[in-house]
């Protein structure tokens, strides 16, 4: 078990712990509809310190980034974002990742933290070029301050104007009088906010300084919980669930990450099903009966007939109304159709809606 630096703090808040993806992380710490809500109407704080962040230098580093990305990482310039995907070589993805520009000879690379290890021996697989890799996972730790009034609560703790920064750009400023933390305007909840990158011996400094800015707005810590809840209702893809080393980008409908401008691994393979059109897709759905979707449930027509599975669902805080993803035939892709979550043996009605559900 690998614990984050401020695993003590969420343990003294007492949170929830569970293990997750090799770390002790908190996954609520009252009420998971309570932290939900502050996020999406206020302001609430992840510590997401376990995700990865690898640093690429030198002359090739676009020409690798490019090679293993889906995305076309020529278009970024310096102080923007790109999401992107490593995709594999049977088809599937390694990962789904942020590929920050800090100048044309370096970038970092943010990536889940269940894949650190993969998606380091990846990438550097494929480092034919001489790009100097360095993991600097260990190191820091990652603090997202989402919602409404993030930006209110984060600009009495910097000089940095955060209104003039926009969404998937960043910057590295002072913040709570700690110098060189990278402020990006980035997030999981689609409720607006920054992420910021700090050195593990600043954590609990920077932690302190943001409750203290935002006690005004109610801002409350939240766990993984609300993090996977805000994050289905704007359709937002979970590695793992939603989308995995089987799963095209193409068919989770991540053609908009996907560029054919540029050879990157595999290019062929998908480029030949955005073409040809896939199989299956994945769609939002919300339930019409009484019932809530979980991964790996199945998704059948009328007649009982299975037709895809699950891969998120949830209540939503927000909507008060059960929602999910999941992979389904394409012929019933289309919003409205009418399939069927199967919930222990019985058939509850539901429709394919377009996301985001919010």
């Amino acid at each position: 078990m690998k614990y984050v630096a401020l695993n003590d703090l969420h343990v003294s808040l007492g949170a929830k712990m569970i293990e997750f993806a090799g770390y002790n992380m908190p996954v609520l710490y009252t009420n998971l509809i309570q932290e939900h809500l502050a996020v999406r109407n206020s302001v609430g704080v992840f510590d997401v310190s376990h995700m990865g962040e690898f640093l690429l230098k030198g002359e090739k580093a676009l020409d690798l980034i490019q090679l293993v990305t889906s995305n076309d990482a020529s278009k970024l310039t310096d102080g923007k974002v790109q999401y992107s995907c490593l995709p594999n070589d049977q088809g599937g993805i390694v990962d789904d990742l942020l590929v920050y520009r800090y100048s044309a000879t370096e970038y970092l690379l943010v990536v889940n933290a269940s894949n650190i290890e993969k998606d380091w021996n990846w990438i550097s697989k494929h480092n034919s070029f001489g790009v100097d890799m360095q993991n600097l996972s260990e190191a820091y730790s990652l603090l997202a301050v989402q919602g409404p009034n993030a930006i209110k609560a984060l600009q009495k703790l910097t000089q940095t104007d955060l209104s003039s920064m926009e969404y998937y750009s960043f910057t590295t400023g002072t913040m709570a009088g700690i110098d060189e933390v990278i402020i990006s305007n980035t997030g999981y909840t689609g409720a607006g906010g920054f992420e910021l990158y700090v050195k593990n011996e600043s954590a609990r400094k920077l932690w302190d300084a943001v409750f203290e800015a935002g006690a005004e707005f109610n801002i409350l810590p939240a766990g993984l919980g609300a993090r996977d809840t805000l994050r289905l209702e704007k359709g937002f893809c979970l590695y793992g669930n939603d989308i995995n080393d089987t799963t095209s980008p193409i068919e989770a409908g991540l053609g908009w990450i996907t560029k054919f401008t540029k050879p990157f691994i595999n290019h062929e393979y998908h480029q030949k099903l955005k073409t040809e059109g896939v199989a299956k897709k994945l769609v939002g759905f919300e339930l019409i009966d009484r019932g809530i979707p979980r991964q790996h449930y199945m998704i059948k027509d009328a007649a009982g007939n299975t037709i895809g599975e699950v891969t998120s669902g949830t209540q939503s805080p927000s909507l008060n109304k059960a929602i999910g993803m999941g992979y389904v035939s394409t012929a019933f892709s289309k919003p409205d159709s009418e399939i069927y979550i199967e919930i222990r043996e019985k058939l509850i009605k539901a429709k394919v809606v377009k996301v985001p559900f919010l």
